[in-house]
């Protein structure tokens, strides 16, 4: 019998969206931006000592293999013709570190992940080298010195990885964050891989200047970072290099495929959501929690505890756009952990049911500072406490409380950029995979006394990335044209609370913030004593809850 045809949908293009938790490829239809096919791997993270956050380089790029092998076997069940995707483009988790040596394509130590905090006391020696009049640091690449961006990890990493300081000594070594790693790898890796990143990724290293849009020879000296194991700066959108990937069956019908898309996730998003008009927002709701405003060509500082960051830059000729950002640590991450840690979930898609049984938190109030607070307070002493309980709080409670506190951290960065920006925002467009949680966006919706909007395709950030790829030079199969751009369904969420109570209760959190701070006492050493850090409340927190949990299950017949 003849073989079924292939179907023929136009070009087609490929995104790796490489997160925090997960790992996923996905292809969309370049005309019409229809998600066609994907496939998804959760990661492990590692927590070696208390306040670290690693993961295996080798395991994500598996997982990034994985993932296209068991697409492109969906689409030939589909019967699409895997030759018809034409590029593929990278999102990833930014500010992750990643060391490796350039002639075995080893990696020399674990990714350093974004909220990792082991590099604490390296900010505390290096902003006494900051002088007070003159912030060359922030004023220069648009952060505040913190423990979240690259060039402290970097820094940390060389001080105190051996193995890595042997590499550089001997020119082996190569840094990168995730998307350079990916890119070099998926281009050849020793075999000519090419060892690159973008504007939007290089601008959360801190060791980028985001007005020359090139390395800083004085912030790399500060930081003490050899220039010469920096990746090349490319734009977000042109041909990076070529696909070699010929020792997996089905995937290997991508070799030579342009890999020509390249956002740091929040950037890939902004895309995804076509915001590309000045005044145009935001928020992602992934592990953290990234509301980005794009300011056009003006690179805007705030005076609020927000970001200035590189939005994107579509094409070696195009102009760069900026954005303010306002970053939340912990978002999905706390669900995750009520699963893991406490075991109250047994999956994250059940918080939206234990929370819906109560519909309210009872009083009850979570801060999850796990890395400390990020935007607008930057206050690393912070750790993550639960207050306001009492014998009549259940795991229900803590659950809508957990959600809640998703929804008031995004209310600190909204106030944050309304201040900055003088135009309050009229809604707020959402993305991400916690927006498939009905009761957060209406709790959202409550919170913020504004619409909330969520596109029908959550997958926002993957089709930013698509976007950039397919629309490059060379590549040419999608337009970024407005009147190309394909019309987005939108599900709108209205806020059915009056704004006395919503205020009520985002004042009472307010509350609960001002008591986490100041936890963290010290931070531990390379030697690595976990008990420098004092976490005393989530800590206790965790014994009380369990003993409470156990009672009201014993007295409510619940195995």
């Amino acid at each position: 019998m003849a073989a079924a045809k292939k179907a023929v949908l136009g070009p087609l293009v490929g995104a790796v969206d490489q997160g925090t938790s997960s790992t996923r490829f996905l292809v969309f239809n370049s005309k019409t931006a229809e998600l066609l096919s994907h496939h998804q791997v959760e990661l492990k993270q590692k927590f070696p000592k208390e306040g670290w956050v690693e993961q295996d380089p080798k395991e994500i790029l598996q997982s990034v293999y994985e993932c296209i092998e068991r697409t492109c076997e969906k689409l030939s069940q589909l019967n699409i013709d895997i030759s018809a995707i034409k590029a593929i483009g990278v999102s990833n988790q930014r500010e992750t570190t990643v060391v490796w040596d350039k002639y075995t394509g080893e990696p020399l130590y674990n990714a350093v992940v974004w909220l990792d905090l082991r590099t604490q006391g390296t900010v505390e020696t290096l902003s006494k080298r900051i002088p007070g009049n003159n912030n060359f640091v922030k004023s220069k690449t648009g952060l505040p010195l913190s423990t979240y961006f690259s060039a402290v990890k970097l820094h940390w990493i060389l001080e105190n990885v051996r193995k890595v300081k042997k590499a550089v000594e001997e020119e082996r070594a190569l840094f990168g964050t995730i998307d350079s790693w990916l890119i070099w790898s998926l281009t050849g890796g020793p075999n000519g891989g090419v060892h690159c990143t973008d504007v939007t990724n290089a601008s959360r290293t801190m060791l980028f200047n985001i007005h020359s849009l090139e390395w800083d020879v004085e912030l790399c000296e500060f930081f003490e970072i050899p220039m010469t194991i920096l990746p090349n700066i490319r734009s977000s959108s042109e041909i990076y290099g070529l696909m070699k990937i010929s020792h997996s069956l089905k995937a290997g019908a991508l070799e030579g495929v342009p890999l020509s898309g390249c956002l740091g996730d929040q950037s890939a998003a902004l895309v995804g959501q076509m915001c590309f008009q000045d005044g145009q927002a935001k928020n992602t709701y992934g592990t953290g929690c990234f509301l980005l405003c794009n300011t056009g060509q003006k690179c805007v500082f705030s005076d609020h505890g927000l970001l200035t960051t590189v939005a994107y830059k579509l094409g070696r000729d195009k102009p760069v756009c900026y954005a303010l950002e306002g970053s939340v640590a912990i978002a999905g991450a706390v669900v995750r952990w009520l699963r893991d840690n406490l075991g109250i979930l047994k999956s994250s898609e059940e918080i939206e049911k234990l929370a819906n049984e109560v519909g309210t938190s009872y009083g009850c109030y979570f801060v999850p500072a796990f890395s400390g607070l990020y935007a607008p307070y930057w206050e690393p002493s912070a750790r993550g406490i639960i207050c306001g309980l009492t014998q009549f709080t259940n795991k229900q409670h803590i659950a809508f409380a957990a959600l809640e506190a998703v929804c008031f951290q995004t209310r600190e960065i909204l106030d944050a950029m309304n201040k900055d920006c003088g135009i309050p925002l009229s809604h707020l467009q959402v993305d991400g995979g916690m927006t498939n949680n009905k009761i957060l966006m209406q709790l959202q919706a409550d919170i913020l006394c504004i619409p909330v909007v969520k596109p029908s395709m959550p997958e926002t950030t993957a089709l930013g990335a698509a976007m950039a790829a397919g629309a490059a030079e060379g590549v040419g199969v999608w337009s970024l044209d407005p009147e190309d751009l394909s019309a987005v369904t939108m599900e709108r969420f209205e806020p059915q609370i009056n704004e006395e109570e919503s205020e009520f209760r985002y004042a009472t959190w307010k509350k609960a913030v001002q008591k986490s701070m100041g936890w963290a006492t010290g931070q531990p050493s390379a030697n690595g004593d976990p008990n420098i850090f004092c976490s005393v409340p989530l800590g206790f927190f965790i014994v009380t809850s369990m003993v409470m949990l156990i009672g009201a299950r014993y007295i409510s017949g619940v195995p």
